[in-house]
């Protein structure tokens, strides 16, 4: 059976993740309160910022910056674009 939960990001029920995303208390949160498509769109995200920010996943300054911006994503609301980003065309 579907997991569900109440999605803090979309604020609907959605299904959930099936296990953390990453161990500790901040990967337990994410399982209970953050869907599937809302951890989906979040990876879509941390990939763009890793790529305009050219950012290293083994630098602790670029690990602090992307645990800070997940946060914001997923339960502030926020979704800035990083400066200079400049959509792909279609």
């Amino acid at each position: 059976m579907t997991r569900m939960v109440k999605c803090v990001k979309l604020g609907i029920e959605a299904e959930g993740l099936d296990a953390p995303p990453f161990p500790g208390p901040k990967g337990q949160e994410i399982f209970e309160k953050v869907s599937k498509q809302a951890w989906k769109e979040w990876l879509a995200k941390q990939t763009m910022l890793i790529n305009e920010g050219r950012l290293a996943s083994f630098d602790p300054k670029a690990r602090a910056f992307l645990a800070e911006e997940r946060d914001k994503f997923l339960f502030e609301g926020h979704n800035e674009m990083p400066e200079g980003y400049i959509p792909p065309k279609d």
